[in-house]
């Protein structure tokens, strides 16, 4: 692992396509990509399906507290909300026990307008259970290959390599579009050396 950068691009906004050309930047530079840990942007788990995916903690905290809140009042949200940190094996018991305690609750339904006659009343729980659920198999890659040393979030990124050039862009705020590129660029290119 390296915290240089290796490569970088300019892009309009995050999509599949640049990520598969980053990739593709990076294999022809002789670059071997051990391990990825991402934010959870779902069409990356099938571009890098051959090397480990670890979703970052941090996200995946961040998209939890979406949908429950910082200070959950229902007894089911707050269970959820502190499973805690623990082994893969234990968290993925914790989980299921939780669903097992709570099924019932998560499955309660309204009556409404729409096509169907009901929506379920707990819907932001239950998308809460369904993140941690779909992203369980990638939570707890750091630990399955400690070789690698793989990250567990991604602030090496957000708050190692990047503050100091975010800082330097706040301080020059009103510059244009082109001269940022070039205090991008030349950031860059300094910290690859």
């Amino acid at each position: 692992m390296t915290l240089k950068p290796v490569a970088y691009r300019f892009i309009r906004t995050e999509t599949l396509f640049e990520y598969a050309a980053l990739k593709q930047l990076l294999h022809k530079g002789g670059y071997v990509i051990q391990s990825i840990t991402i934010d959870g942007k779902r069409g990356l788990y099938g571009l890098f399906a051959d090397v480990p995916i670890q979703i970052c903690h941090f996200h995946q905290k961040a998209i939890i507290t979406r949908y429950i809140t910082r200070k959950p009042k229902l007894q089911a949200s707050i269970d959820l909300k502190y499973l805690g940190k623990t082994s893969a094996y234990r968290f993925r018991y914790l989980l299921e026990s939780w669903h097992s305690r709570h099924e019932g609750f998560l499955n309660e339904k309204v009556e409404d307008d729409s096509k169907r006659g009901w929506h379920y009343k707990h819907k932001r729980l239950r998308s809460a259970y369904r993140s941690l659920r779909s992203n369980l198999p990638y939570l707890f890659t750091y630990q399955k290959y400690p070789e690698f040393h793989v990250p567990n979030t991604t602030n090496h990124l957000d708050g190692g390599c990047f503050f100091p050039m975010k800082d330097l862009l706040k301080i020059h705020r009103g510059i244009g579009i082109d001269m940022k590129r070039k205090l991008i660029t030349d950031f860059l290119e300094n910290r690859k050396k």
